[in-house]
């Protein structure tokens, strides 16, 4: 025998004591045959071993729950139903939930705790798993569910302290065991109250509903759902709650108890009868009427009770029910069968919910890695923890994308902002420097210029001018298509906001003319000693100043964008391997100061670069010279055209009918023609040439920097070396008191590993019961 030191010594009465022995007669009578017969004493013996190693705190386990309005005879029915004879209190009695573990063993035991609520304090929880008491003697077993109550806080029918209170979410847990003893597990609720009394708040009547709601709702608990004939079942709102929970009645047993307290032949006898058939209110498992004892018959065994319902049943309308029906002895088959039907069905779903359950702690354990209670286990675990990422670092980048890490939960739809797309590092920032290059190409120049005509519309100027500032291909700006790209530039001005808009505008349309205008601006202020009709050559790097103005900003916006997705793909791989206390500790002191040294170095790189593009622009591609000996001849071609098309003669056929003409060209006026059309401004000239010059630098100089912020910026300080910035080397160079700073489990992480172990263990040891029992069949 052992029990906690709260409970009075003279409490309990020891197994030896000669003047209270065991009395089977009163612990277990022939009539619980019922609930063992081979078969189903088997599978029921199935959940009681689950629920012996603990299982029952991980997952739900089938179990019968005894539901009811306050005063509907609730424990009435449990002890007739498990022949054990509780404390009975006619006041007020059930003010927590009481589980009954019912238990095959080679010796007679009863054991009694408490398993507290989890809204409990650390301490409050300590203190109460303390109380245990174990006896063998049902006549010890009030004074023990007393001092259980005084644990839980609950006050006594005499008690008024303000400290104590009325119920308690804490389950009473009754552990009988002996050899004769059914495997079945049964939950006593409290009943439910109307309305608030004194000694019983709004706040008290609330709990007993939560406490009820969440026994009901669990999908394997069978209800048995306890009505009092004494009062109209319309006002019992058990009916409501288990029809809430369970809609079709599959999973509840309605009990009518109280018969006998019905006037003979009144419509309320009649009305309580055909409620009995299922007439009213149907339940999938129908209903079960039964006799409890009167208060006259308290002190009748279990044996005389039972008599005392057969006798009533014969002579009552409730004698017209089928056998199966009507009391205590059918209701134990009936609800063994139910309860053996209901533990076959949920075997192989529970299978399945301990599989995932496993599945789940060991992977939060596997989160928490190993032990780190050492500077050497510290050490150890980050060591494991760098190859681990380093490998992972390696291949993201590297476009190495094999392994679970990279192939689960692939995205459908490319978009950088998709954590699974993320960690596919190289493709998003492959993805992100063609963007880049699109958008450079499409929006990275000032103006649009139209070199070809002087009439053209607004629209037209823009198209010639993308054709002379994009690439080779000639691709044509479209700027409602530009913007429409979902995964594109319009995805990046939606996260960063109106800045970007400004840097990603649109360039500004201007006119042949309008651009001569501005060549000329910048001609004159650039005057030095050549001749009229040249220009001084500074004159273009100006120009390609004020042209690529936008590159920069633009450059720096993209720069971060992607200093920013190798950020999150770092803190993700990071939240994936480890744990959220040692993520946050592990980055501010390995990755923070790296991450931001290298954005700096990539800042200050690009603003070398940068530097670089206020100089003179130098070139020494041929595509420059070939690109301006283009569009002089481009230009002349067009003046060419128009001159012979306006010498072109054309002369009727002698002796044709028809309007066929012949035609001839006089050359010399066409000549003529050409050298009229030369416009004899020399500025003119010299700003058509200059733009010629401006076409051809920035069209090359355009593919250079895009090039330049690929490779010297985004690849050299971003994305190259990102699996060096946490590595073995990198944790070696550490020392043990920063190791432990780093990686030190906390205690809470402690007590969560000591939860995982014990989690783990019960669902293994519970794995390996079912897996007997599915061999077995």
């Amino acid at each position: 025998m052992s029990l906690s030191s709260d409970i009075p010594e003279d409490s309990i009465s020891s197994g030896d004591n000669q003047d209270s022995p065991v009395d089977t007669a009163v612990v277990t009578t022939l009539s619980l045959a019922g609930l063992q017969t081979e078969e189903q004493s088997h599978v029921l013996d199935i959940i009681s071993q689950l629920r012996k190693c603990g299982l029952d705190s991980v997952l739900q386990l089938p179990q019968i729950a005894v539901c009811g309005d306050q005063s509907a005879g609730k424990s009435s029915v449990l002890e007739a139903l498990t022949e054990i004879p509780f404390p009975r209190d006619d006041n007020l009695c059930t003010r927590h939930a009481t589980e009954i573990i019912l238990r095959r063993a080679a010796t007679d035991q009863i054991t009694i705790k408490v398993i507290p609520d989890n809204d409990r304090s650390a301490s409050e929880k300590e203190s109460i798993k303390s109380f245990k008491a174990t006896i063998s003697n049902f006549n010890d077993l009030p004074k023990i569910m007393a001092s259980a109550m005084s644990v839980m806080g609950i006050k006594s029918n005499s008690q008024s302290s303000s400290a104590s209170q009325a119920f308690a979410k804490d389950v009473l847990s009754i552990v009988i065991e002996g050899p004769t003893r059914p495997q079945l597990t049964v939950v006593d609720l409290p009943g439910l109250i109307q309305n608030d009394t004194k000694g019983v708040t709004k706040a008290d009547v609330q709990l007993v509903a939560e406490i009820t709601d969440r026994y009901i709702s669990q999908s394997r608990t069978i209800c048995l759902a306890v009505i009092a004939a004494t009062n109209d079942y319309a006002n019992q709102s058990i009916l409501t709650k288990v029809r809430n929970v369970d809609p079709n009645g599959e999973r509840t047993l309605g009990i009518i108890t109280k018969p006998d307290r019905l006037i003979a032949t009144s419509g309320s006898e009649r009305a309580f009868f055909d409620l009995a058939k299922n007439d009213d209110i149907h339940f999938a498992l129908g209903w079960h009427v039964l006799k409890n004892r009167a208060f006259d018959e308290s002190s009748h065994s279990f044996m005389e009770r039972n008599a005392s319902e057969a006798d009533y049943f014969k002579k009552s309308i409730f004698r017209h029910l089928p056998k199966q029906d009507v009391g205590i002895d059918s209701l134990r088959t009936r609800l063994s069968k139910l309860l053996f039907d209901h533990v076959q069905q949920e075997l192989p779903k529970l299978q399945d919910d301990l599989r995932e359950a496993l599945s789940e702690a060991r992977a939060q354990l596997n989160i928490m890695g190993d032990s780190r209670s050492t500077a050497q286990q510290c050490r150890e675990y980050l060591v494991e923890l760098s190859l681990d990422y380093h490998e992972v670092c390696k291949a993201a980048a590297g476009g190495h994308y094999e392994g679970d890490y990279f192939t689960r939960d692939v995205d459908k739809l490319f978009t950088i902002n998709s954590k699974a797309t993320r960690r596919r590092l190289r493709a998003v920032v492959q993805f992100m420097n063609q963007k880049f290059s699109e958008s450079v190409r499409q929006k990275g120049h000032k103006y649009h210029i139209d070199m070809l005509g002087d009439h053209q519309d607004a629209n037209t100027n823009a198209q010639h001018a993308v054709i002379r500032f994009a690439d080779d291909d000639n691709e044509e700006y479209d700027e409602d298509n530009s913007q429409s790209d979902e995964n594109g530039i319009r995805e990046f001005e939606d996260k960063y906001g109106e800045e970007s808009d400004k840097i990603l505008a649109a360039p500004i349309k201007i006119t042949k003319p309008e651009a001569l205008e501005w060549v000329s601006q910048v001609l004159v202020r650039t005057r030095g000693k050549e001749l009229a009709g040249n220009f001084n050559p500074l004159i273009v790097g100006e120009l390609f100043w004020e042209q690529s103005s936008k590159w920069y900003k633009m450059a720096v916006n993209h720069l971060e964008r992607v200093a920013d997705q190798c950020t999150q793909f770092l803190k993700d791989l990071l939240l994936e391997k480890c744990p959220s206390d040692l993520k946050l500790r592990l980055w501010s002191s390995v990755f923070q100061d790296n991450v931001k040294r290298r954005l700096e170095d990539a800042l200050l790189e690009l603003k070398q670069i940068n530097d670089d593009l206020k100089n003179y622009p130098i070139n020494y591609n041929h595509y420059y010279t070939d690109t301006i000996k283009k569009q002089k001849a481009e230009r002349y071609e067009k003046s060419l055209s128009k001159s012979i098309e306006a010498s072109t003669i054309h002369t009727r056929l002698e002796g044709c009918h028809s309007n066929h003409t012949s035609a001839s060209i006089d050359v010399a006026a066409a000549i003529d023609k050409v050298y009229l059309s030369t416009d004899p401004d020399m500025d003119k000239h010299s700003c058509e040439d200059a733009l010629d010059c401006l076409f051809s630098i920035y069209k090359v100089s355009q593919k250079t920097f895009v090039a330049n912020v690929s490779t010297q910026v985004i690849e050299r300080h971003i994305v190259k070396g990102i699996e060096r910035i946490f590595s073995p080397i990198v944790v070696n160079r550490l020392s043990d008191s920063d190791a432990e700073a780093i990686a030190l489990e906390p205690e809470t992480a402690r007590r969560q590993r000591k939860f995982l172990d014990d989690r783990i263990a019960k669902l293994e040891e519970g794995r390996g019961i079912l897996k007997d029992v599915m061999r077995r069949n």
